[in-house]
């Protein structure tokens, strides 16, 4: 399949870009690596009359250290996270789950920003962001604003930019002390979508107890599901295999929706979400603890 004609513009800076942006943004689409997009339009199922491509806008490919937290920009390389030496030391949590995503091709060329705004719920990057309470920056010739992570994601595809805007940067706290973490996924083949995921998140008090915890699933919603009532389960609580197992059984049966494909069943999906929820929860608390000799 070929995709249908469109105009091509590359402009060299974010202004231009914007500008772009601000006359066409009914037809046009943001091209960032490109690896979602095209080949929706080869298949014909998105036909934008304009593509604006990025690539040559620089200035949002910095991942940088400041105060408490790492911004990266929207067209960083999905392989500049998995090997960045502060994301590695301050968001392991990101490090550990970058190699998920797809192949080390498609990763060479994917961007973070091109993930995120893509939206798929089978998609690592949307997961992380809520897990790791990011903050996105959107632009558009009028300004800019900041979006939480769990205001962004509007549903399959869906994001909360405006239709002239653009995504430019996002900000990712570090993560905090005494935190352990994990990210496991199931799929019928390395690169493949998963047929379940989850990132866990585990943060010990001074006497061992469980201070917050973050379970957030994909692939099983319209979007990444943050499974807030499991989590909760497990605040204030010294952690042990009763506790995981009751957050596990929470989070598969209730909290998530999966919709199961011609790979899986649903049932399938929650019984993947048991396994790997009591898996990630347990290797985070172990990292926790790690953490805090």
């Amino acid at each position: 399949m070929k995709p249908a004609p469109f105009e091509y513009h590359v402009p060299d800076s974010l202004e231009q870009a914007l500008d772009l942006m601000s006359q066409y943004a009914d037809e046009a689409k943001i091209l960032a690596g490109g690896q979602s997009l095209v080949p929706a339009m080869n298949f014909r199922v998105v036909q934008p009359s304009m593509l604006i491509d990025l690539n040559r806008v620089s200035e949002l490919s910095l991942i940088r250290e400041e105060g408490e937290a790492i911004r990266i920009g929207a067209m960083a390389r999905e392989r500049h996270l998995e090997f960045d030496s502060s994301i590695a030391k301050h968001i392991p949590l990101l490090t550990e789950a970058t190699p998920f995503i797809a192949h080390p091709q498609i990763r060479n060329r994917g961007t973070i920003g091109g993930s995120i705004v893509n939206a798929d719920p089978a998609a690592e990057l949307p997961v992380l962001m809520l897990t790791l309470d990011a903050r996105l920056k959107a632009q558009n010739i009028s300004g800019e604003r900041w979006i939480d992570a769990h205001d962004f994601f509007a549903g399959m595809f869906t994001t909360a930019l405006a239709p002239d805007e653009i995504l430019v940067e996002i900000e990712l706290p570090y993560m905090p002390p005494h935190t352990g973490w994990s990210f496991m996924e199931v799929a019928p083949r390395t690169g493949d979508y998963a047929l379940m995921g989850v990132a866990a998140l585990v943060t010990l008090d001074e006497n061992g107890k469980c201070k917050k915890a973050k379970l957030v699933y994909l692939n099983a919603g319209d979007g990444p599901v943050d499974a807030k009532e499991s989590a909760k389960l497990l605040e204030g609580e010294t952690l042990n295999d009763a506790l995981i197992e009751s957050a596990a059984a929470m989070a598969s049966q209730k909290e998530i929706n999966p919709f199961g494909n011609v790979h899986t069943s649903i049932d399938f999906q929650r019984h993947l979400a048991n396994v790997l929820t009591k898996k990630a929860l347990k290797q985070a608390m172990q990292r926790a603890e790690e953490n805090q000799q």
